[in-house]
């Protein structure tokens, strides 16, 4: 199979969608080690903004992100290849579990094990959320805009797409009028 082609954007995004518990931020370690190291189809500074660019568009996180990924690799057709691969193994597990799931919904060994998965995918979040600040937070009003949505989004409930539209003024508002250092440009 060559590496780069459509069947490997599907099979990788099948691999991804697959294997994530928990939606598009879970998914979010497997596609830095996927997308960003293994096959070099992004940047990280390019995948934090697929998240952004995905979390203020309609639809699921991780199908936004896999469509932009493929997009850019492959154009339409690349794009259609990445989004189908990430939703197959759900609608085909979701149709197994919707067959059989009345017969497992009070066991209590799979309410257990549903509760060990939840745990392990919010230190998969942590992790990639560290990650994400290292790249992503590189001064004080990356801090200040990180504690303002941190704050906002933990009392309030704002919708995402206002959070993130805020934070593009206020880094529009602090480009514009923040004092230019030595050498660059207006």
């Amino acid at each position: 199979m060559k590496k780069g082609g459509y069947l490997d954007l599907f099979l990788t995004f099948a691999r991804i969608g697959g294997l994530t518990f928990g939606g598009g931020y879970a998914m979010l370690p497997m596609l830095q080690k996927e997308v960003v190291e293994n096959r070099k189809w992004a940047t990280e500074e390019e995948l934090l903004d697929y998240y952004a660019v995905g979390q203020c568009t309609p639809g699921i996180i991780a199908v936004n992100v896999a469509t932009f990924i493929g997009h850019k690799e492959k154009g339409v057709l690349g794009g259609i290849m990445a989004t189908l691969g990430v939703v197959a193994p759900s609608f085909f597990i979701i149709l197994l579990l919707a067959a059989v799931i009345r017969n497992f919904a009070d066991n209590v060994y799979v309410a257990h094990a549903l509760a060990g998965i939840r745990v392990a995918v919010a230190a998969l979040v942590v992790n990639a959320v560290i990650k994400l600040w290292k790249k992503g937070v590189k001064d004080l009003l990356g801090i200040a805009i990180f504690l303002l949505v941190f704050l906002l989004s933990v009392f309030l409930s704002l919708s995402p797409i206002w959070v993130v539209i805020g934070a593009i003024v206020l880094g529009l508002l602090y480009g514009q009028f923040a004092p230019k250092k030595k050498g660059e440009e207006k």
